[in-house]
């Protein structure tokens, strides 16, 4: 039996335990409470079998805190961000263009450039959407056991199963188990998408408060069957001939090829505090002086394999192609911290990142250039956190500044925001970060002649330069307007220096890097109009780019507008949501995918775009039960097959998908 099958029967059947087990337990609730489940904002009783004691609870006893130390409370109402994050990434997809599967890729219609990390990654950015990084782990501090559930269909065979249990030993440690199976077999031949995301985390605190520690183990693995696209594109698709409308019957290009990225994290964050200031007569800390720590040891590899090489991609070394890359790491940082009321909270810490990028052989091209196979080292570098709450002023600022190795320079990140009337917010923002390529772009190695190169001494360090201004109101509505500068943009694309055929632009990819400076403009502007039980919720972006060649592609207007009904029904036993959302941007020279590196790259053959995306849905709420139908894409047939997400990659055509999302507390 495959291992993630493994994981699908297991995981239900500890949850399903845990449920069951849990029962008697919440009928002592609904005993007292008079309710059978845990409402929003509302509060019930619980007894313990110690002493009986009666305690009360509410929805804000069950706190998720983000690897930034932001706490929010479980949300489990249904609105209509609910229905844009009701996906995969479970997070809203306004920004990206997603493939016909599920998770087989993400081209992108908008851009944040700012660097979210110091160092470089390996690279095959196109299949790390659904990779979840350090700063998007979450760690729980909950009141009694919680259990969620989350469950799609996907495209045919297949299903998305996201299931996370967190339950607490005591008030001061947390513990949550989660895992992520998924798998679906596509609509058109050799597209499977199968993962699976494996996290637990641990949140600790000692009885005092001193010491508190938050870790969590990370195994993910994200494995593609690629096909290369569609080989007749103009007869098979765009035409709209029934004879192809059943989509097996569509010629790709491949039939044996994959890619994989697997991954496993290891990470410590933790800190003990040598003074501790408080008032007597109340429990908010007014000054305290911390150590702190943090590691975080990496290993990955992306893999691509082919079973008979091609000339798509040129020539080759071998007939079965096997490439390989590795990727160690291991990050140490040390600090202290200092907290007062009066002057906010200040830290300073020293990291040492060291990594090994590596393949398993040295490559020497038909000109006798050696092309090395591994970079290695360790950097260090400087840095510094700054908070402070003034009134309806906050201030927060982070620097880390590199003091040796090649890889990075610095990052500089600063905002200011302000609350006036107690419900408009307004925030500045700057950042600032200069560091090298991923290492991808630096060195590589393939069982294609033409998919090695090795730029660790031609290529300079990306500089970003990024300021920013957002105000979010709940009369006017959420305005972003950001302005970034770009200089050494590097990015994949064709060979200026080699020419090909028409249709083998594949055969002629290289990172390059662009010398001249590029200037990015975006403005985004949502808003809700409400005239009773019916809501009209508007997302806009605009985007403009100055640069000498036409790398940063983006389109210039990206529309999403949903048109909807909700209310209570059947007594209020149940609440409806149902609309239609319209999704539309305007056509562009859109990226190409290549399947060898998992990466997109500029193309200038051919504009996509400009077509209309239509979906239906009917969402319902039933206690802590989230229902969701959708009839995705349902105009595909009758306003012209010229959808794509990518060259040669349609998008989906009209589906049906449902699924829930189910809270038990205990």
């Amino acid at each position: 039996m495959d291992a993630r099958m493994k994981y699908f029967l297991v995981i239900p059947f500890l949850l399903f335990s845990h449920i069951v087990l849990a029962q008697e337990q919440v009928k002592e609730v609904d005993k007292v409470m008079n309710k059978d489940t845990l409402t929003d904002g509302a509060t019930f009783k619980s007894k313990t079998s110690v002493n009986r004691k009666v305690d009360t609870l509410s929805i804000r006893n069950y706190k998720i805190i983000s690897q930034q130390r932001d706490t929010t409370f479980l949300d489990t109402t249904l609105t209509i961000y609910k229905e844009y994050k009701y996906n995969y990434l479970r997070r809203d997809e306004f920004e990206l263009m997603p493939f016909g599967n599920i998770a087989q890729a993400y081209n992108k219609l908008g851009v944040d450039l700012e660097r979210q990390e110091l160092y470089p990654r390996i690279g095959a950015r196109a299949k790390h959407h659904v990779y979840k990084e350090v700063g998007e782990m979450e760690y729980y501090n909950v009141a009694t056991p919680m259990t969620e559930l989350m469950f799609k269909t996907t495209m045919e065979e297949g299903q998305l199963l996201d299931a996370l249990l967190t339950l607490n030993t005591s008030r001061r440690l947390n513990l949550s188990i989660a895992y992520k199976g998924f798998r679906s077999l596509g609509k058109y031949n050799s597209e499977q998408i199968q993962s699976g995301n494996f996290v637990t985390t641990v949140n600790y605190s000692s009885k005092n408060s001193r010491y508190s520690l938050r870790a969590h183990i990370a195994a993910q693995d994200i494995t593609s069957q690629e096909n290369g696209g569609l080989t007749d594109k103009e007869l098979q698709f765009e035409s709209g001939d029934d004879d192809f409308v059943d989509r097996p019957k569509v010629d790709v290009r491949f039939s044996d090829v994959d890619n994989k990225v697997l991954g496993k994290r290891y990470y410590l964050d933790h800190q003990y505090k040598l003074i501790r200031k408080q008032e007597d007569s109340s429990y908010v800390e007014k000054t305290s002086l911390a150590l702190t720590h943090s590691f975080n040891y990496e290993t990955k590899f992306y893999q691509y394999l082919q079973e008979a090489s091609s000339d798509y991609f040129g020539s080759s070394i071998l007939s079965k192609i096997n490439d390989k890359a590795f990727l160690k790491t291991f990050n140490n940082e040390f600090g202290a911290s200092f907290y007062n009321s009066t002057l906010g909270e200040l830290k300073g810490v020293v990291s040492l990142y060291n990594y090994n990028y590596y393949f398993n052989s040295i490559f020497t091209t038909a000109e006798g250039n050696v092309i090395q196979n591994q970079l290695k080292g360790t950097e260090i570098a400087l840095g510094g956190d700054y908070k402070k709450q003034i009134g309806a002023f906050a201030v927060n600022g982070s620097m880390r500044y590199n003091v040796s190795g090649d890889l990075t320079g610095n990052i500089i990140d600063g905002s200011v925001s302000y609350i006036f009337n107690k419900k408009h917010r307004i925030n500045l923002g700057l950042h600032s970060s200069s560091r090298m390529p991923n290492y991808n772009f630096l060195l590589y190695q393939s069982d294609y002649f033409n998919y090695n190169w090795q730029n660790t001494n031609s290529f300079d360090k990306e500089r970003v330069n990024t300021l920013q201004a957002e105000l979010d109101s709940p009369v006017w509505g959420n305005l972003l307007v950001k302005f970034s500068s770009l200089d050494n943009y590097t990015y994949f694309g064709t060979d200026p220096n080699t020419t090909f055929g028409e249709g083998f632009e594949n055969a002629n990819i290289k990172p390059l890097q662009e010398a001249d400076a590029i200037s990015y403009i975006k403005v985004k502007y949502a808003k809700e109009f409400r005239l009773g039980k019916f809501a009209l919720n508007n997302t806009l972006m605009y985007q403009s780019v100055a640069q000498d060649q036409n790398v940063l592609n983006v389109p210039e207007l990206v529309t999403r507008n949903t048109l909807y009904f909700s209310s209570d029904v059947f007594k209020k036993a149940m609440y409806l949501q149902t609309g239609i959302t319209f999704k539309y941007f305007t056509a562009y020279t859109m990226d190409a995918y290549n399947p060898v590196l998992g990466e997109f790259y500029v193309q200038d053959k051919e504009k996509l775009g400009g077509f209309p995306m239509l979906d239906f849905f009917i969402n319902a709420r039933i206690k802590q039960t989230r229902i969701f139908l959708k009839a995705e894409h349902f105009n595909s047939s009758f306003t012209g097959y010229n959808f794509y997400s990518a060259p040669d990659y349609p998008f989906r055509d009209f589906v049906v998908r449902f699924g829930l999302v189910w809270n038990f507390f205990s």
